[in-house]
């Protein structure tokens, strides 16, 4: 896949988070916050094991898990900090300013990810120009947080 289809359909999911906050705040005022977020995990569980189930492999690749690193197993638990966290501020909030912080949140520590080639990334040192980048962001996400 090129850069551009990547960024586009990386962008287009990006979509989702602004919809999955308001979604699970919604759920969380119906059933409560630790619940809502439990079965949002619940329903993307059983998506994924028929994803798993039908991509190459198979569910018998996940033993494969046993494998690695103790910290590639952190992503689902990263996860659910972050949807019990924003079903809880989205309250606060509103979807524009949970996802601004979210992105802005995202953008730093990538940024810290690539500087030191982290977790097998390739190593892409921080540059004035993405520290500027940084500060716009930061701008703007306190722009649309401070209301």
């Amino acid at each position: 896949m090129d850069r551009g289809t990547a960024a586009i359909l990386t962008a287009g999911v990006g979509c989702f988070i602004a919809l999955q906050a308001p979604i699970n705040a919604g759920l969380s005022r119906a059933i409560g916050s630790a619940q809502a977020a439990f079965t949002s995990f619940a329903i993307g569980t059983v998506l994924l094991c028929f994803v798993a189930a039908l991509a190459k492999g198979g569910l018998g690749s996940i033993g494969g898990a046993r494998h690695v690193a103790w910290y590639y197993l952190l992503g689902g638990a990263l996860g659910a900090a972050y949807v019990s966290t924003v079903l809880i501020t989205v309250r606060t909030l509103g979807a524009g300013p949970v996802t601004a912080a979210t992105v802005a949140g995202q953008l730093t520590a990538a940024l810290i990810v690539d500087q030191f080639g982290l977790l097998g990334v390739v190593k892409s040192p921080i540059t004035l120009i993405k520290v500027v980048g940084v500060l716009l962001l930061a701008a703007g996400t306190y722009l649309i947080v401070r209301e």
